[in-house]
């Protein structure tokens, strides 16, 4: 009977549940993420004529320890949270704790094999990419952070499939802390007090990853300590029908995740292809030295990821939120609260990523001064980069719902058609558009796949196309609103502050991204739109404002 009440209740607070579960995340996503910008301000100024070579260095070696992090950790945080969100739902809190032991086990032994595998093939890979004997210690200060990495996911994926956001968020935010002093105080002490090697300084802040992974660990060990003691007492009173095998369900846990490393790595490897791909290229059909086309693979690949990667963070809270909610209704055979959550992650997306992509779009200039410097072409590739992040944070979320689902095989499949896409367009477009290329190529690629996506998922839940249509089309007016009203913000605002300054770029940024801020969200309250995406406290919220 408690079972019984249970789902009932989780049936009824769904959009409660999202809309929790994405504020916390979305202040873990957010707030780590702003920190890894944030840090680019002082790192970038001591690293002097270096910064852009520094940053695409930098760059370079994180795409490859993002790529070995999917591989080790196996997919398994994801799996694990929808398979643990699968047996909650069916009071089988045993075989989800036998489950939980055996994965935590499994990722110590991944983590140290990567770890040794990644450090080995440095010079191999370091090679290929074009990057030259710098950045092998790059790519080995970067391994050691593998050791721990998993074991963290693991615990952070069974936090996600109980709906306990708070840790997870919070230990984000503690890793980057963490990880953002040390790079910073070992920069300044490299570059500043020992006038010393740039090279030797990026190293110090790549290891950073080890000392943040660490800090991380501490705050989820602390959190898990309360939720363990419920744990057992769940596992005790657990009342399965069946005995489980948990090898045998750990093996096909493993195989479950296979599609969760394909999919999860898709953003990854689409930047690894750009890595390899553009210098060798560029080089090949313009006059270019190895410097000059290092600074422009900063420009597109390293500069306007801290910024857009700010942005997509909304779209990998929303996804991480909404997928052990997807398999929850999956397993219930709850076909009518399945569409919903379709349409209403849908909805979710675009209400909170429309206004942010574009009104980074709007301050895309001062944006670029204050965190790189005054520079046209930097801007208008952030520009770009924004665009093409609207898209990828869109493939990452319907990816997502269509994995929670058990739709693994569709979601490998549209992201194969759009991988090869990508390396049919890759070599004409550098060709063509030089800095642009690679990432128009990625958009239109991904763009393919986001479509194919939503096809399916529409096929498979027969979601209200036209509710959502039209919702998607009410916030897209309120976007046009926004930007209105920060346009003529910036304008007027812009007779004061100075875009090639980076204090006035800086206040340029913070009045006109706070009229418009606060525009869009009276905007959303006043038409109720926010009370049907983010549930009754905003009801609450709407009359502690005084609006009607």
């Amino acid at each position: 009977m408690k079972q019984t009440d249970d789902t009932h209740k989780q049936r009824l607070s769904n959009e409660e549940q999202m809309a929790r579960g994405s504020a916390w995340l979305t202040i873990g996503n957010i707030g780590s993420r702003l920190l890894g910008a944030i840090y680019i301000l002082p790192w970038y100024y001591w690293m002097g004529e270096n910064g852009k070579s520094a940053n695409a260095l930098f760059g370079m070696g994180y795409n490859v320890y993002a790529l070995f992090i999917m591989i080790s950790t196996a997919g398994i945080p994801a799996a694990i949270a929808k398979q643990i969100a699968y047996h909650n739902s069916r009071g089988e809190y045993k075989t989800s704790k036998k489950l939980f032991v055996r994965a935590m086990q499994l990722m110590s032994v991944f983590g140290g094999v990567f770890a040794l595998i990644m450090y080995i093939s440095s010079p191999f890979l370091a090679s290929v990419a074009g990057g030259g004997a710098a950045l092998i210690p790059t790519m080995r200060s970067l391994s050691v952070a593998l050791l721990i990495i998993p074991l963290m996911s693991v615990m952070r994926g069974y936090f996600q499939a109980i709906h306990e956001m708070a840790p997870y968020a919070i230990s984000q935010i503690i890793e980057q802390l963490a990880r953002v002093f040390y790079m910073l105080l070992t920069t300044f002490i490299i570059m500043k007090i020992r006038d010393g090697n740039y090279v030797d300084a990026v190293t110090q802040s790549t290891f950073a990853a080890f000392i943040g992974a660490i800090a991380g660990m501490g705050i989820l060990i602390y959190y898990f300590r309360t939720e363990k003691i419920r744990m057992d007492i769940k596992a005790e009173h657990s009342q399965e029908e069946v005995v489980l095998d948990t090898k045998s369900l750990l093996i096909t846990t493993i195989k479950e995740s296979i599609p969760f490393i394909i999919v999860g790595s898709g953003i990854t490897i689409f930047k690894l292809i750009d890595q390899f791909s553009f210098i060798h290229t560029l080089r090949l059909f313009a006059d270019y030295t190895q410097n000059q086309a290092m600074e422009l693979l900063a420009l597109f690949g390293a500069n306007p990821d801290k910024l857009t990667m700010v942005v997509i963070g909304l779209a990998i809270a929303l996804a991480s939120v909404g997928l052990p909610l997807i398999t929850e209704a999956y397993a219930l055979d709850d076909r009518r609260g399945l569409a919903r959550l379709i349409s209403n992650n849908l909805q979710l997306y675009f209400f909170v990523m429309l206004p942010a992509t574009f009104g980074m779009i709007l301050l895309a200039y001062p944006l670029n001064t204050i965190f790189y410097e005054p520079n046209v072409l930097g801007t208008r590739v952030l520009i770009e980069a924004s665009l093409s992040g609207l898209v990828l944070g869109f493939f990452m979320l319907t990816a997502s719902m269509l994995q929670g689902m058990y739709e693994n095989k569709a979601a490998v499949q549209y992201l194969v058609i759009g991988f090869i896409l990508k390396l049919i367009l890759q070599v004409p477009f550098i060709f063509l558009f030089e800095v642009y290329g690679p990432l128009l190529s990625t958009t239109i690629a991904l763009s393919v796949t986001c479509y194919l996506n939503v096809r399916h998922l529409h096929k498979m839940t027969r979601f209200n196309r036209m509710l959502t249509l039209r919702r998607i089309v009410l916030i897209s007016l309120m976007t046009v609103i926004l930007l209105i009203i920060a346009g003529i913000s910036r304008l007027i605002f812009g007779q004061v502050f100075s875009v090639e300054h980076k204090g006035a770029a800086f206040l340029l940024v913070l009045l006109v991204g706070g009229i418009g801020a606060a525009a869009y969200c009276y905007m959303a309250l006043k038409i109720r739109i926010a009370d049907k995406l983010l549930g009754p406290g905003m009801v609450r919220l709407r009359r502690k404002l005084h609006i009607k």
